[in-house]
């Protein structure tokens, strides 16, 4: 599932052809049409809904996706439980967060900033043995 290459021409014509180009439009879009209430214009309205409605559609109900839900649940419920108890593993600005509002708030927001990929990544490098990795 290759979502970023499955979304409508038409909905990466009016937005953009990365993540990082359609939230600007939609920001900007949003900027330039607001003033005492915000607003988008009407057509990146339509688009707007259109990009939302294949995302339920290809993302967030797809079975592919929906049978992957578990696995995530406990990879981040792993790494929460990691960093509360290691809160020395993580990086300077959290340990500080750890020791203002403690170890589980710390851990919330280091785990929310990461992307997929990276918290994959960090559990694998947590969990897997070195020698088992080729």
């Amino acid at each position: 599932l290759d979502v970023e290459e499955d979304i409508p021409f038409d909905i990466k014509y009016v937005l953009g052809r990365t993540k990082s180009d359609r939230i600007t439009a939609l920001v900007m879009n949003i900027v330039e049409n607001s003033a005492d209430d915000i607003t988008m214009s009407p057509e990146m309205q339509k688009t707007y809904e259109r990009l939302i409605s294949f995302m339920f559609e290809a993302v967030y109900r797809n079975p592919k996706a929906k049978g992957e839900e578990g696995k995530a649940r406990d990879l981040v419920k792993y790494l929460y439980t990691h960093f509360t108890a290691h809160v020395e593993k993580m990086p300077e600005e959290y340990r500080r967060i750890a020791e203002q509002e403690g170890a589980e708030r710390a851990a919330c927001d280091y785990i929310s900033g990461m992307s997929d990929r990276y918290a994959v990544s960090l559990c694998e490098e947590l969990l897997i043995p070195k020698f088992w990795q080729l």
